[in-house]
């Protein structure tokens, strides 16, 4: 997560192969049968997620061969690479004609600040009876890079927590397709960079949108979600939910009926209050989203000794929690992609 004073070998790596039960052994697509996805249960899809293949790809991405992933530099250009890599792989397509980079120049980086020209990394799943409607869920790429004295930041909870969840929820939506439930809507796997330098590539995507703004429906924004933080030091089953009532209630209840029936998760609103004076809605890249009429939300574990520290290291990731929320994206995303109607905004842009 970016601060509130801004932050002046492609690895091979063996994925496992889930093996987790199917709703049905069929490969034809979804759009031939277009009524199926109201009776699906997305459950065992969601299982799909679990916490030994989050653990396997966070101690790849979250390893010193990243550097820290700082924007621009060559660390971070292994990280997309390794990202691009891993949809490849999984034969979930590109956004952008197989290229995955949506290049950020270095001109739309401030004046000065010697940040060298990125790429957020964009993969999607076209929708099968709504492809023109867009579910987004994005997790910035990048973190701080190396200390001065060689010690590098890992960022294995920012936001390599964030990151691995969008890979193993776009897995889970690609084995729904190959079970013939293509989703209704398209959905869109964003990995942002430079938001540790005031979220750019975020704002470079909407900006430039690959797919329309217009036609967006909702963000769902991964940044942080592999800890525990103090306050619930004895109950780990939580997660901070933020903005996910500030420009559509709909959205607001959808979220909360989908966690009532398949997690159950405390969700803790703390950082959701308008006078809350960490303004994490302002501090992370669904905001850019947002400030655009996009109904999002931010789905973050709280900040911990280790923030922004070399610290934050894979060891200390909550695997079991991690898996239990990015499930709870995934199964939420899967609700706003597969429900009849488009959510209504009934807010106005704040």
């Amino acid at each position: 997560m970016k601060k509130v004073l801004l932050l002046g070998v492609v690895l091979s790596c063996t994925m496992f192969v889930k093996c987790g039960p199917k709703i049905a052994n069929n490969n034809s697509s979804n759009s031939d049968k277009p009524n199926a996805l109201s009776e699906v249960d997305p459950m065992p899809f969601a299982e799909s997620i679990t916490a030994d293949e989050l653990k396997e790809m966070l101690y790849v991405y979250a390893s010193d061969e990243f550097e820290g992933r700082n924007t621009g530099e060559p660390g971070q250009k292994k990280a997309a690479e390794w990202l691009k890599n891993f949809y490849v792989e999984h034969d979930i397509p590109s956004a952008l004609e197989d290229s995955y980079f949506q290049i950020v120049p270095e001109s739309f980086f401030r004046a000065g600040s010697g940040i060298k020209a990125s790429e957020n990394v964009v993969a999607y799943i076209e929708g099968s009876t709504k492809p023109e409607e867009y579910i987004v869920i994005s997790a910035h790429l990048d973190h701080v890079g190396v200390r001065d004295d060689g010690e590098v930041f890992n960022g294995a909870d920012d936001d390599g927590s964030g990151t691995v969840g969008v890979l193993e929820i776009a897995e889970a939506f690609n084995k729904a397709v190959e079970d013939g439930y293509r989703p209704q809507r398209s959905i869109v796997f964003l990995h942002v960079t430079g938001e540790e330098k005031g979220l750019y590539g975020s704002r470079y995507y909407a900006e430039n949108p690959i797919f329309p703004i217009a036609n967006t429906v909702a963000d769902l924004n991964i940044d942080m979600i592999g800890r525990v933080d103090d306050a619930h030091k004895d109950n780990e089953n939580y997660i901070y939910l933020i903005g996910s009532d500030k420009l559509s209630t709909e959205l607001d209840s959808i979220s909360t009926a989908v966690n009532n029936k398949y997690m159950n998760i405390d969700l803790d609103y703390t950082y959701n209050d308008e006078n809350d004076p960490n303004r994490f809605y302002y501090r992370s890249d669904h905001y850019n989203f947002a400030k655009q009429g996009v109904p999002i939300i931010f789905y973050f574990n709280g900040v911990h000794a280790d923030y922004h520290k070399v610290s934050d290291t894979p060891d200390k990731i909550n695997y079991p929690m991690l898996a239990k929320r990015a499930q709870l994206v995934f199964l939420t995303a899967w609700e706003l992609a597969n429900r009849p109607d488009r959510i209504v905004v009934d807010k106005e842009v704040k």
